[in-house]
């Protein structure tokens, strides 16, 4: 399989409503409907991609290019943003102006579950298989979405850099928790007031605080200027300060149930989900695809090595691939 982006390839965005929130869509690939039952040209498989937090769409615009043209532009490579962490295009609210209460708190974690799960609902046919690649929180939010709706015809799910227990107690998590769970109003001043400045001056803030990266992903650059917004870094530091307080023990039980269908990708210097997170999961799961990231790439991976990632994940892939 090819890993490289050798040519343009096919991009297709959209905002939408999903639950009632602004949604930020990007599908790689010439499929930009999945949900018709009755289509004949519909494929067999839908790779969609679960955010991180902040969970823009934007940071993966790479990694889902590298993606499609590592499985030989055979599949639709999907990755969906968290809801309401887009910055919505002029004429768009963050939250549809509506009478009908979709979901309640969909911006929260369980939220963003929910949401996850009411997409694919409405935007892809049950007869379409999938594989699941989860970053980071996105790993909780995948693990719970194939406990809760196990009609899912789910081949594969991919969960890298898994913050899947525990994460006040990590390292950064007692470094954050009193900031996102006491202190996270004060922040929004400062966002307010940085957001009157112009684009190019929001875009060097940017640059300049990923100075120390040898080579950044200039999408992860012109994603970052959204948060700039109160709205955006409102519903983020809301979500984030959930994790704290949500994602305590580890849901061995789904684990089990699902354990050939997963694979876990750790990193060995990360400080939201540390190497003995990994020996002890591991320890449990004699039997599972649990690896240990011999490369040193960092938990946001989507910065600077997305293709990277997405060479890895192809090459896991081919067995399964093949017998489709």
């Amino acid at each position: 399989m090819k890993s490289g982006l050798e040519e343009p390839v096919p991009l297709h965005e959209e905002f939408i409503y999903c639950c009632g929130a602004a949604t930020h869509v990007l599908k790689c690939g010439p499929w930009k409907d999945l949900s018709k039952d009755e289509s004949k040209n519909l494929p067999r498989l839908l790779f969609m991609i679960i955010p991180g937090n902040p969970g823009l769409a934007g940071y993966y615009r790479t990694f889902i290019q590298a993606l499609y043209c590592g499985l030989n532009q055979q599949y639709p490579v999907w990755v969906v943003s968290h809801a309401g962490h887009c910055k919505p295009p002029s004429g768009m609210e963050m939250i549809e102006d509506t009478d009908i209460k979709e979901l309640e708190d969909v911006f929260g974690l369980n939220g963003q579950v929910e949401h996850k799960l009411n997409f694919l609902r409405k935007n892809v046919s049950k007869d379409i298989k999938l594989v699941l690649i989860a970053h980071s929180i996105g790993c909780y939010i995948t693990l719970e979405m194939m406990k809760r709706a196990s009609e899912l015809q789910v081949l594969r799910s991919v969960l890298l850099f898994p913050t899947i227990e525990r994460m006040a107690q990590s390292p950064q998590g007692k470094l954050m928790t009193p900031l996102l769970c006491k202190l996270r109003y004060a922040l929004y001043m400062p966002v307010y007031l940085l957001s009157f400045l112009p684009e190019g001056v929001k875009a060097s803030l940017v640059r300049f605080a990923l100075r120390g990266m040898k080579t950044c992903d200039e999408s992860s650059i012109t994603t970052s200027i959204n948060l700039f917004s109160v709205d955006c870094i409102a519903n983020i530091l809301y979500m984030a300060s959930q994790e704290m307080m949500k994602v305590v023990e580890r849901d061995s039980t789904t684990i089990k149930q699902n354990l050939k269908k997963l694979i876990f990708y750790y990193g060995t210097g990360d400080s939201w989900c540390p190497q003995h997170y990994y020996d002890e999961i591991k320890m449990d799961f004699p039997d599972g695809d649990i690896r240990l990231c011999e490369k040193g790439l960092r938990h946001a991976f989507v910065l600077d090595a997305s293709k990277e990632m997405a060479a890895m994940i192809t090459d896991w892939l081919q067995d399964d691939l093949t017998k489709l």
